[in-house]
C-alpha cells in the first residue's frame, strides 16, 4: 500500500515541496515557480519535474498542491492533470494556496489571511467556505507588501503635485530605491514593474512607522484595516467568529501589522488572532494525509 504523501506550496517565485512517510517529513525540495498562470503550462511542468525528482514519487498515495492562480476550474484541472501524469495512481488534490494556512495551523474551521506580495482571505466553517481579496495588484491587494510601498509612492507624489517639500518617508523611500530625489520616484515606479521589488520596499514604511513617522504609521494602519475587512467579509458569509490565522511574508515578519490587525479585529468582535509559525507547505501535507485516508478507506 502506498503510504507516502507529497505536499506542494506553489508561489509566484518558487515551489516548495515536501514528502512525508507515515506522517513524518523525509525529504524537502525547492524549485522555480510552477504557477501555471504566471509561467505557463510547459514551464510549470518542468519545475514540477525538478521538485518531484528530488523527492521521489515511488510509493506516493496522495498529493496536495496549494497554488495561486487556480481560482478557475480550468486552472485547477490543468495542475491536477500535470500532477496526475507525474504521480500515477496517487490521489491528487489542488487547492488555492490560502487553504494551506488553516491546515498548517492545525485549524479545521477558521479564516486565513495572507499578506505578502499580495493579499487574500479564505475561510471555512463546516461545509461553508468563502474567499475575499486576492484580485491582484492591478485591482486590489490592499494590505499587501506591494500595496504598502505603492501607497508610500503615491503619497510622496501627492506632495510633489502640491509643491510641498519631501517628507521623511519620501526621502527614505527614494534613497532605498537608489534615487537622488523624490522627483525620480514616478519614472522609477514604472521602470520597475516587478511586484516583489516594491513589496520589499514596504520595509521602509514599517521602519519609519516604528520610529513614529505619522504618514508611515497611517499607511500601516490602513493596511491593517484592509486585511481586517477581507477577514470579516469572509467571516460574515460563513458565519464564523474565527480564529483568524495571519500568514504571508509581510504579516509574519511585521509585528506592527499584527498588532493593528488584532486591534481592528477586536474592535469588531473577533478576539482570536493567530500568526502562522510553520511553512504553509505543512498544510499541504495535512490535506494530502486526509486524501490518503479517503483513498485507503475507499479500497477497504
Amino acid at each position: 500500500m502506498n503510504t507516502a504523501v507529497i505536499g506542494l506550496d506553489i508561489g509566484g517565485s518558487k515551489t516548495q515541496a515536501v514528502r512525508a512517510e507515515n506522517g513524518v517529513v523525509v525529504a524537502e525540495a525547492l524549485a522555480g515557480s510552477a504557477n501555471i498562470a504566471s509561467v505557463g503550462q510547459a514551464e510549470a511542468g518542468r519545475q514540477l519535474d525538478i521538485a518531484l525528482a528530488r523527492l521521489g514519487v515511488e510509493g506516493v498515495g496522495a498529493v496536495c498542491a496549494g497554488a495561486a492562480g487556480v481560482e478557475t476550474p480550468a486552472g485547477a484541472a490543468t495542475l491536477t492533470r500535470l500532477l496526475a501524469d507525474r504521480i500515477p495512481g496517487a490521489r491528487v488534490r489542488v487547492v488555492h494556496d490560502s487553504q494551506l494556512i488553516l491546515a498548517a495551523a492545525g485549524v479545521r474551521d477558521g479564516i486565513a489571511v495572507i499578506s505578502g506580495t499580495g493579499a487574500v482571505a479564505w475561510g471555512r466553517a463546516g461545509d461553508k467556505h468563502a474567499r475575499a481579496g486576492g484580485w491582484g495588484y492591478l485591482l486590489g491587494d490592499e494590505g499587501s507588501g506591494y500595496w504598502v510601498a505603492k501607497e508610500a509612492v503615491r503619497r510622496t507624489l501627492i506632495r510633489i503635485d502640491r509643491e510641498e517639500p519631501a517628507d521623511h518617508l519620501g526621502q527614505q523611500l527614494a534613497a532605498d530605491c537608489g534615487l537622488q530625489d523624490t522627483d525620480e520616484l514616478l519614472d522609477h515606479f514604472y521602470a520597475q514593474p516587478e511586484r516583489r521589488y516594491w513589496a520589499g520596499r514596504a520595509r521602509v514604511v514599517f521602519e519609519l512607522a516604528q520610529s513614529g513617522d505619522p504618514v508611515s504609521t497611517d499607511i500601516v494602519d490602513q493596511a491593517a484595516i484592509a486585511l481586517t475587512d477581507i477577514a470579516l467579509s469572509v467571516a460574515d458569509r460563513i458565519g464564523s467568529a474565527g480564529p483568524v490565522v495571519l500568514a504571508g511574508g509581510l504579516a509574519v515578519h511585521q509585528p506592527a501589522l499584527q498588532r493593528r490587525v488584532r486591534h481592528h479585529l477586536g474592535m469588531r468582535g473577533v478576539s482570536d488572532l493567530r500568526v502562522l509559525t510553520v511553512d504553509p507547505v505543512r498544510g499541504a501535507i495535512q490535506i494530502a494525509l486526509r486524501e490518503l485516508e479517503r483513498r485507503n478507506s475507499a479500497k477497504t
